[in-house]
């Protein structure tokens, strides 16, 4: 059955790629966030253990409400690690950093989704796709504050 929605196929596609993305970012972040969340050790343990599980169960659900809005948009959204790897700009931890590295670490890829958010913005935006707008604000908002909230215990 046709999509018609009030946006073009073009610019439905366009902003899905972006989504995308989006998606794979914040996956990709999740993931991180898990396993720093299972790994910190240290002083800070008790309040990095308890900030990363609330970081991690939000990216979680996030990730549902991105990959909805793609399917709202009538394209198939990404879902492999194979998929996540092409399209994150997160980079991957294989080891186990002490806990100012895993802020660190998290502090750049809230920045990093932040970047994205504001790339899906602008493509929504060119489109007149308020609610994949919204979306990204919302997503932009969370992101800088969590960067904000990580950067501050580097201080």
């Amino acid at each position: 059955m046709a999509i018609d929605i009030g946006i073009a196929k073009k610019d439905r596609e366009s902003i899905a790629k972006n989504l995308s993305k989006l998606l794979a970012d914040t996956y990709s972040l999740y993931l991180k966030t898990h396993s720093f969340h299972w790994n910190v050790t240290g002083t800070m343990f008790n309040t990095l253990h308890l900030m990363f599980e609330t970081q991690y169960n939000e990216l979680w659900t996030a990730a549902d409400v991105i990959a909805e809005r793609i399917r709202a948009l009538d394209v198939y959204a990404p879902g492999s690690y194979t998929q996540f790897g092409k399209l994150t700009a997160i980079g991957e931890e294989t080891g186990v950093p002490d806990w100012k590295g895993m802020v660190q670490q998290l502090v750049d890829g809230h920045e990093t989704v932040a970047r994205t958010a504001r790339d899906v913005f602008k493509a929504a935006d060119k489109a007149d796709d308020q609610p994949t707008a919204d979306l990204a604000t919302q997503r932009m908002q969370e992101h800088e504050k969590t960067a904000w909230m990580l950067r501050s215990l580097l201080k």
